[in-house]
């Protein structure tokens, strides 16, 4: 007589392996070990997601970086959220320089009042006094040490950094949402717009000095950001079309140091249309860059066009070499220096910016129109528009250097 098939029980998931429990509508429980002992995580969010997170507590477990959850503080989640990139409400990492700034704001006022603090005992009480004493900190002249625009940064970062732990399960709520007293900022300062008179003699006034006349003159006709004004390589440049491509955009990190890199949303990438006088400065411009590269001496009349610059050679590089991005600090305090020279007290590099749009809405062009030249969100435009000082209204008639500009022709 045959012997009927036995039937194997299902093997039972190792303790290794962790296990998953469904305790409510998106809500799972995490049991593992770690070297032999016992953990528990709740966890929000979809099933695979829970998957996903009790495999990261297996690996932390396995490299040594595995911390209790219940007794997990403030500092070091601190640490795992910035290590992670940062990422917020999209689950997405954010750049690199703006990680650095999170994790500045964070060690510097943050973990010194509240990184020895359990995480899940955090209270928005604590919260509001760390704000308080913040708020109160005075230098050694008797000012406001943090200015309220730094302390609103705090507030949003940490915000961010405690949201992502609800989401992970870490804690139950996020005691941000207790805070009494959420820092405002206060009044940021939206800058600068020039006259047209004004910007006219900012322009020229910067001729005598040939490694900043022509920036200076391209920002004031394209309203470009001055890192992507310094990222600009020649092959962006069409004379024929007359037209300049934004593709990248300079990238100033600690980690790093200067690279490129790509415009923060869509709108950063678009195409400006140039008048004929901007167009004859980039001109100019190659034609030195040519005549530096061939050891070509100014005055001699040679055909420049048989000189090929390198295919990744920059319009404004830190001169000898052409590859070689500038220093945008640096460069902004030169233009500091000059504007001051020419008696434009306080006014910044990136006023030129928001004096180009302001010339422009002035005159009556579409602020779409406007917004998809300059690569910003029609709203934010309109908002910093009305809050930007003004020396006096724009004349009836552009000025030169705005004058000719074919928006019919700008692309985005």
């Amino acid at each position: 007589m045959s012997t009927p098939p036995s039937h194997k029980r299902p093997s039972r998931r190792s303790h290794g392996d962790g296990s998953i429990d469904r305790r409510g509508e998106d809500v799972y429980r995490l049991r593992y070990r770690v070297n032999g002992q016992r953990f528990t995580k709740t966890f929000h969010g979809s099933l695979s997601e829970a998957r996903k997170e009790l495999r990261a507590l297996l690996r932390a477990g396995d490299t040594g970086q595995h911390v209790d959850p219940s007794k997990m503080t403030v500092g070091q989640w601190i640490d795992q959220w910035v290590s992670a990139g940062a990422p917020g409400r999209r689950k997405k990492k954010v750049g690199q320089r703006t990680l650095e700034r999170y994790e500045e704001l964070l060690r510097v006022h943050v973990k010194p009042k509240l990184g020895e603090k359990r995480l899940q005992r955090l209270q928005a009480t604590e919260i509001d006094q760390l704000y308080n004493e913040l708020d109160a900190l005075l230098d050694e002249e008797g000012e406001r040490a943090i200015a309220p625009m730094t302390l609103h940064h705090v507030h949003v970062t940490f915000n961010s950094c405690l949201s992502t732990a609800e989401r992970k399960g870490l804690i139950s709520t996020n005691p941000m949402r207790r805070v009494e007293q959420v820092p405002s900022g206060g009044e940021s300062d939206h800058g600068l717009a020039l006259d047209e008179a004004d910007l006219a003699k900012l322009v020229t006034g910067f001729k005598p000095t040939p490694a900043m006349y022509a920036p200076v003159a391209v920002d004031a006709q394209t309203g470009v950001r001055r890192n992507e004004l310094l990222a600009f390589r020649w092959a962006d440049f069409n004379e024929e079309q007359k037209t300049l491509k934004v593709e990248r955009a300079l990238e100033v990190t600690k980690k790093f140091g200067v690279r490129f890199k790509s415009p923060k949303t869509w709108r950063g990438l678009r195409t400006i249309a140039l008048d004929d006088a901007t167009v004859a400065v980039l001109v100019a411009e190659r034609q030195t860059h040519q005549r530096l590269i061939a050891s070509i001496p100014e005055g001699t009349d040679v055909d420049l066009s048989l000189v090929r610059l390198p295919d990744e050679a920059l319009i404004f590089p830190a001169l000898p070499e052409l590859t070689k991005p500038r220093d945008p600090s640096a460069f902004s305090k030169q233009f500091r220096r000059g504007a001051d020279a020419l008696g434009f007290d306080g006014f910044e590099f990136h006023h030129l910016r928001g004096t180009h749009s302001t010339l422009l809405l002035d005159k009556g062009v579409p602020v779409h129109v406007v917004a998809e030249r300059i690569g910003d969100d029609p709203a934010v435009l309109l908002r910093n528009y009305a809050k930007r000082k003004r020396k006096q209204t724009a004349n009836t008639s552009m000025l030169p250097v705005i004058n000719a500009l074919t928006l019919g022709n700008s692309e985005t």
